[in-house]
């Protein structure tokens, strides 16, 4: 899709500066990975097994590893590399950790790991009909986004979307051991899975919640997780777990920073807890809905100020 700057009221379509090297677009995106993708940068150039990985990131929300590979060329199978990357991650997984610990203030544990949440990002210029066709599975954990870069110092980032409800990538196995693997440990989450047998009423409420969320910012991304369903805009804002009677609601800020008059939210600071932050709800209704979206709305501008 072209990009145009307006220009005394008239339109001028911008010219596309093409990455003449891979390399270009891997700094790039590892000196913004936060602004790009809410990705923790760990290290370049990663050598395990028989791979070298461009770049690993960890996604603090998802608490699991991201591997994200940089491609000019169109000629590779975006399954066959995504699932022999993740293979090798769960073959080396203390690898992993040792290279997050060497390269980070903060110690990671095992147990701060959800392995099951890892997935392979690639980033091209562009992908092939037969590339983008190929992540037409509703669980696959790989992704593609192409980039683009254009005159006056603009960049354009798209995810290409997948036909989410199409077959399981399991049904191509075929015997094929790496594809077998990694599906039995890898797990990818839906809003529908979150959804499933959900009683209407509970399942309305969420979706208000959702498009009342989704209207505070254009550039505010659903993403489901294992334990619930994460908002985030250049970092979670507010997380929602769906249960069978009410939903949870967990606003990402931290002890103190919540302006929470009717003191509706607990202090979850010191007690375990699956959401981001540090205030937690629980609702069956909507008789809190306007309030508990002025504080979302309230941590959201500070967040964004």
């Amino acid at each position: 899709m072209p990009l145009f700057s307006i220009q005394k009221e008239y339109l001028k379509q911008l010219e596309e500066k093409p990455f003449k090297l891979e390399k270009e677009m891997q700094k790039l995106c590892e000196k913004n990975l936060t602004a790009l993708f809410g990705l923790e940068f760990v290290s370049t150039e990663f050598s395990v097994g028989n791979f070298r990985i461009d770049t690993l990131a960890f996604d603090k929300a998802a608490k699991a590893f991201v591997i994200i590979e940089y491609k000019k060329v169109k000629k590779f199978s975006v399954i066959d590399q995504g699932f022999s990357y993740l293979s090798t991650m769960l073959d080396n997984k203390s690898d992993f950790i040792l290279e997050y610990n060497e390269n980070k203030i903060a110690g990671l544990q095992r147990k701060d790991i959800d392995w099951s949440q890892s997935r392979v990002v690639f980033i091209s210029p562009s992908f092939t009909a037969f590339q983008r066709g190929a992540i037409n599975f509703n669980d696959l954990p790989i992704e593609l986004w192409e980039i683009k870069r254009y005159a006056n110092h603009t960049i354009s980032l798209d995810l290409i979307v997948g036909n989410k409800a199409s077959e399981s990538i399991k049904s191509i196995a075929n015997g094929r051991k790496v594809i077998e693997k990694v599906s039995k440990e890898i797990v990818v989450h839906t809003e529908e899975s979150h959804l499933e047998g959900v009683p209407d009423e509970i399942r309305g409420l969420y979706e208000r919640f959702k498009e009342a969320i989704l209207d505070i910012s254009d550039s505010i991304k659903i993403k489901p997780v294992k334990r619930y369903i994460s908002f985030s805009d250049k970092g979670n804002i507010v997380d929602i777990c769906i249960q069978k009677k009410s939903l949870k609601i967990w606003i990402n800020a931290k002890s103190g920073e919540l302006d929470d008059s009717k003191k509706l939210f607990r202090n979850v600071s010191d007690i375990g807890h699956w959401g981001n932050g540090d205030y937690e709800v629980q609702i069956s209704d909507d008789k809190y809905f306007e309030y508990i979206l002025f504080l979302v709305k309230q941590n959201y501008i500070l967040k964004h100020e």
